[in-house]
């Protein structure tokens, strides 16, 4: 199966990967990664398998931390989930827009609704909330209290 051959080769070039690359089911393969480790992964990825495509960056808020997952995909019918885990207080992580163009709607949406501070990610409109929605205030995260009208039924 490509998924376990793309495994051996993740653990072999990467040493910290062993044990961080797993399997869920066919066609996906996910890695568990440290921040600091997402540029050279990329690299690889992207130079070395073929990995071109961003289909979306989804951001979770676990409670203790948060986690970003990169969506990659090849065009060979694998899709690779990408897990970075964040520190929950001011969480960073570099900007991926030098490696997929299309990632800066996605990075937006972190920032505004995660409270993620994306460094490299240029100035720009906010997305998906309104301007003037408070500063602080993050929607997607599990301890954000509901404004009044949103928790009465109203908006």
């Amino acid at each position: 199966m490509q998924e376990d051959i793309i495994k051996d080769k993740l653990e072999s070039r990467f040493d910290y990967l062993k044990g961080a690359v797993s399997v869920p089911r066919i066609s996906r393969l996910s890695v568990d990664l440290r921040k600091e480790n997402l540029n050279e992964v990329l690299d690889y990825f992207i130079h070395e398998l073929g990995f071109k495509k961003l289909y979306t960056i989804t951001g979770l808020d676990l409670g203790d931390s948060l986690e970003l997952i990169y969506h990659l995909d090849s065009g060979r019918n694998l899709i690779i989930n990408v897990k970075v885990r964040l520190e929950r207080e001011n969480p960073h992580i570099n900007t991926v827009i030098p490696y997929f163009l299309n990632a800066d709607i996605y990075e937006r949406e972190l920032v505004d609704l995660l409270g993620v501070n994306v460094d490299g990610l240029p100035k720009g409109n906010r997305y998906p909330l309104p301007d003037n929605w408070p500063q602080g205030q993050y929607p997607l995260r599990k301890d954000w209290p509901l404004p009044d009208k949103i928790s009465q039924g109203g908006v």
